[in-house]
């Protein structure tokens, strides 16, 4: 692999990691066992049955538990602590052959990648979350889910598309990330101001006690 495919591997990697940890995981390590994708030898634990298992299991529990409003932002929150570590792993092996330097790069790149994407993802799923009906929130699940695989493929197949691809996506959550903080603010001030309302509300019609 030339240095732009290896480039376009780590990241898309580490950006898919930030929506789908486990199904990256498969999907990389099955693909590699297939023979589909030539994978660094710092990635070849991926193809392992015992790693195809746990990422499948895991795969199939995220899959699910991500199209149930409020409990894919329970299981996001838990995410946190697991998405960008394994991003930050999996950058690191796709830089196995140039060094540790190279690899500490990649993989601060891939954290940093992979940071940005899940912080993106959670904040817009907690606001959609918030819309009464259950479609709004399949769609947003749905449509993560494709856009791994596509990501992953396009990564594979056309490199330097992808990392335009992925410029241009990063652009786009700096634009949004800002929005998502001020709109968290405005429902936290909402929540917080309703609150004495309700209770002020449910005491007004109480007779006085003797």
């Amino acid at each position: 692999m030339d240095l732009i495919a290896e480039l376009a591997l780590a990241a898309a990697l580490a950006w898919g990691a930030g929506f789908r940890l486990y199904a990256v995981v498969f999907l990389a390590g099955l693909a590699g066992k297939l023979g589909w994708v030539p994978l660094p030898p710092a990635l070849a634990y991926l193809t392992h049955d015992g790693v195809l298992w746990v990422s499948g299991a895991f795969l199939i529990l995220e899959f699910l538990a991500d199209k149930i409003p409020a409990v894919d932002s329970v299981w996001d929150a838990i995410q946190t602590f697991i998405r960008v570590p394994g991003a930050m792993v999996l950058a690191w092996g796709a830089f196995g052959d140039h060094g540790e330097a190279a690899q500490f790069a990649a993989m601060l790149l891939g954290g940093s990648i992979a940071g940005v994407t899940h912080l993106g993802k959670a904040g817009t799923r907690v606001l959609i979350n918030h819309s009464p009906e259950p479609v709004s929130n399949w769609i947003a699940s749905f449509s993560e889910d494709g856009i791994v695989v596509f990501g992953l493929w396009l990564a594979i197949t056309h490199p330097l598309a992808f990392l335009v691809a992925l410029a241009l996506f990063l652009l786009l959550l700096a634009w949004l990330l800002p929005k998502l903080w001020r709109a968290f603010a405005s429902l936290f001030r909402r929540l917080r101001y309703s609150k004495p309302l309700l209770n002020s509300a449910s005491g007004n019609g109480a007779p006085p006690t003797s």
